[in-house]
């Protein structure tokens, strides 16, 4: 598919706004809002330098790597492409990581796809929960390298959610989050979000069109907390609709509160489909960087490579 300047731009941005929103909010995940405007000033659970992301974005990253490689994430081999980078992660690389992904990774052994869904369904049977935030967190890049083909986009958005997580309902985030951010890349528009509503089961589709009604009417704090993948959703959506451009809705994000850095990169990856690599703040671009060494420039390359 050959995209425009102005959609390889957006595309750019999707890796990186989610990175930079990951980045904002560290300092302040399960802690105080801070007084003036957040800053990328480190600490949080890692505890993390100034401008480092956390586990959302290297997990996104794990991603962008396979879909970069050019041949989609719909087979078994590029799933497991992002199996062994997710156990690679957890083994070398989490500075932190959620409760879900981490008892799924847990019980895996030998780092194959169909082995980590297996454990994914074993937590979910044992547990009755598995719809948290920690699939939606990494799905923006999904979409990037299926532009030109929505069916398969979603295909893959449940796929790569499956892995850690087995609710539907994460799933059916993951659809939505990679609705929106295919159609801000394609058509610089916000409207991806409720389009994905009809790939979504018929039954349904009316539950998630109420709670995207309810973000739209309510403060991204209304939405905490957040570790549930719904009100993560809902706050990260708030945000968006409540600013007009990249920096303010990354700070209304954070300001959500709760899961901080994991809100604000759900945000930012949307809001980085819809306004561009180049939307991002010069001192945030040079400040953001993380596992596994990768700079803005590396994040920017690996989400232009993942592209269809």
């Amino acid at each position: 598919m050959i995209l425009t300047s102005e959609q390889r731009d957006r595309a750019a941005g999707v890796l990186l706004g989610a990175a930079c929103g990951d980045a904002l909010g560290v300092p302040y995940e399960f802690a105080a809002q801070p007084s003036g405007a957040p800053e990328m000033v480190g600490g949080g659970l890692g505890p993390y330098e100034p401008g480092e992301y956390s586990d959302d974005t290297q997990m996104q990253a794990c991603v962008a790597e396979v879909a970069a490689r050019g041949h989609g994430l719909l087979s078994e081999l590029a799933l497991d492409g992002i199996a062994v980078r997710f156990m690679r992660w957890y083994r070398e690389g989490a500075s932190d990581i959620g409760a879900q992904t981490r008892q799924v990774l847990e019980a895996v052994d030998a780092g194959t796809s169909s082995e980590m869904r297996r454990a994914a369904a074993a937590v979910h049977r044992r547990t009755g929960r598995s719809a948290g935030n920690g699939s939606l967190m990494r799905t923006g890049v999904v979409a990037l390298p299926y532009l030109d083909d929505v069916a398969a986009m979603a295909e893959a958005a449940r796929l790569v959610s499956g892995l850690t997580h087995f609710d539907d309902l994460a799933g059916d985030a993951c659809v939505l989050w990679c609705s929106g951010v295919r159609r801000a890349v394609l058509s610089a528009r916000f409207d991806g979000v409720r389009e994905g509503l009809a790939l979504l089961p018929p039954d349904r589709r009316d539950r998630w069109a109420a709670w995207l009604d309810e973000a739209e009417a309510a403060p991204p704090d209304r939405f905490s907390p957040n570790g549930f993948v719904v009100p993560a959703l809902q706050a990260a959506w708030s945000a968006i609709r409540r600013t007009s451009t990249l920096p303010d809705g990354l700070v209304a994000a954070v300001r959500a509160g709760d899961d901080t850095d994991t809100v604000a990169a759900i945000a930012g990856a949307l809001l980085g489909a819809r306004h561009g690599a180049s939307a991002v703040p010069p001192e945030w671009r040079a400040a953001v960087h993380g596992w596994p060494g990768l700079t803005a420039d590396d994040l920017v390359d690996l989400a232009v490579r993942a592209t269809a």
